[in-house]
């Protein structure tokens, strides 16, 4: 995780891509996906199909058993997406749906 976040990290410095000053919008985009996963991970470990090694933890457990490792997984990973995602937007050009859905906005097909 710490690889993930150094390799993304770096380009909000460089390429100047203002993701963690926009930090509302960074949490209406991570938020979602951490309720999903922890509530998915939650599950599954009160049924018994999946677990965790403690050897292979820092021990530290919320509750229902979800190791502290899974939830900053869910939150470094997420994020060095986004990292990644506005450094090639700000490389390229490449709106991904900035448009305000108005007819000046190239079609999807275009954008290929």
């Amino acid at each position: 995780m710490i690889f993930a976040l150094l390799g993304s990290i770096w380009l909000e410095v460089l390429l100047r891509t203002h993701v963690l000053r926009r930090w509302r919008r960074l949490l209406l985009s991570i938020a979602p996906v951490f309720v999903v996963f922890v509530v998915w991970d939650l599950y599954a470990i009160s049924r018994g199909h999946w677990t965790f090694d403690p050897a292979r933890t820092t021990g530290v457990l919320f509750p229902g058993g979800l190791p502290l490792d899974e939830v900053i997984f869910f939150l470094v990973i997420p994020l060095a997406s986004v990292l990644t995602l506005e450094a090639v937007r700000s490389a390229t050009g490449w709106d991904v749906g900035e448009g305000d859905g108005s007819a000046s906005d190239p079609p999807v097909e275009d954008l290929a």
